[in-house]
């Protein structure tokens, strides 16, 4: 800004710093809450695991292929868990790096505002001053401009009009040549601290681009590492034979290797018949 002690330039720069700080910390609370959604999706499934039966009383490969399906899924679960804590160690890790700025950036603005202080109330002071000399200048033309019969009384206070005037002349040109030496130390370390400030966010935005690929990475390793786990559960698949299922049930099931014998028909009435005489029956005496 042309105004001197205008600070709407910095104020700018400062906002965006602020907001820039904003951001880093939206982007560590993202990775905190997808953490506790991840550690959350790890303990239900290892635990859906462990708990729910699924396929309890299969033989043979088919029960190792649901065996392997149910290991395989506590993996996964592990995973999850895995990925959490790699979330919170990165979110800590952007906890420290947005910290860590706002300490160095503490450091600047602290010497940028000790020095807008300071050139502020020199420049008010500078103006005050040139208020006070230029004060002077009506007063020593009243003086000369008087009538020549006041000329003696008003001649010595002329002379001391004369010597203030030199004197607050004096001061104000001592007040500009300071107000001028401390604009230089302002605008030097004005540079100072936007050349910091600009290394400032090259550092953040090329660590927020970093921190965003690398969590875009730890997901996909995430998806790559399931379907490793998930391969293991088709290569057992490929390995279920249903024949071997079912000759598995038949050899833990089976009673026999002969079937039953096939049933005879046996003519025992004829046989009996035969083999024993008929005789009369013996009349049986009736009591009266």
């Amino acid at each position: 800004s042309t105004d001197l002690t205008s600070t709407v330039g910095y104020d700018s720069i400062i906002q965006h710093l602020n907001d820039s700080r904003k951001n880093c910390k939206e982007f560590e609370d993202f990775l905190k809450e997808r953490a506790i959604i991840e550690e959350k999706y790890g303990k239900e499934l290892i635990n859906l695991s462990k708990k729910k039966p699924c396929g309890q009383t299969e033989l043979n490969t088919l029960k190792r292929s649901l065996d392997i399906f149910k290991q395989q899924i506590d993996k996964v679960g592990q995973g999850h868990i895995q990925l959490a804590q790699t979330l919170r160690e990165e979110a800590k890790k952007m906890e420290d790096f947005r910290e860590k700025q706002k300490l160095n950036r503490k450091k600047i603005e602290l010497i940028m505002e000790a020095i807008h202080k300071n050139r502020n109330l020199q420049y008010k002071k500078t103006m005050e001053v040139k208020k006070t000399c230029c004060s002077f200048l009506p007063c020593g033309a009243l003086l000369y401009l008087s009538s020549l019969s006041h000329f003696w009384q008003l001649f010595l206070k002329l002379a001391q009009t004369k010597s203030a005037l030199e004197d607050s002349d004096r001061s104000y040109q001592q007040n500009v040549t300071t107000l001028e030496k401390i604009r230089e130390e302002w605008q030097k370390e004005h540079i100072k601290a936007c050349e910091f400030f600009e290394t400032q966010e090259y550092e953040r935005i090329n660590y927020f681009r970093n921190a965003l690929w690398l969590h875009v990475n730890q997901l996909s390793q995430g998806c790559v590492q399931n379907d490793e786990k998930y391969e293991e559960i088709r290569k057992s698949l490929e390995m279920c034979s249903i024949e071997k299922d079912i000759d598995c049930f038949v050899n833990l099931r089976r009673t026999g290797t002969l079937a039953p014998a096939p049933v005879v028909y046996e003519n025992y009435y004829d046989t009996q018949r035969n083999a024993v005489p008929v005789r009369s029956p013996v009349p049986v005496p009736i009591s009266r």
